[in-house]
């Protein structure tokens, strides 16, 4: 799995995480293991590349601890 860095996280649920192919779109939804509200810019994770309606975007966000 790839890993990033979170680059930004938004109040409206969704964020972004800055990668090895640049930066990727990220819904609450996605987020497993803890909650979006635990998250923090900066935070380290694992996610997988998936296809969303604008293009790719993160799934299955993890923190790796």
């Amino acid at each position: 799995m790839p890993q990033g860095k979170i680059r930004k996280l938004l109040e409206k649920g969704f964020g972004f995480i800055e990668g090895e192919r640049g930066d990727l779109f990220f819904h609450h939804s996605e987020v497993r293991g803890t909650s979006f509200e635990a998250l923090h810019e900066g935070q380290v994770v694992k996610y997988e590349v998936g296809q969303g309606k604008k293009g790719p975007c993160a799934t299955a966000v993890e923190v790796v601890e």
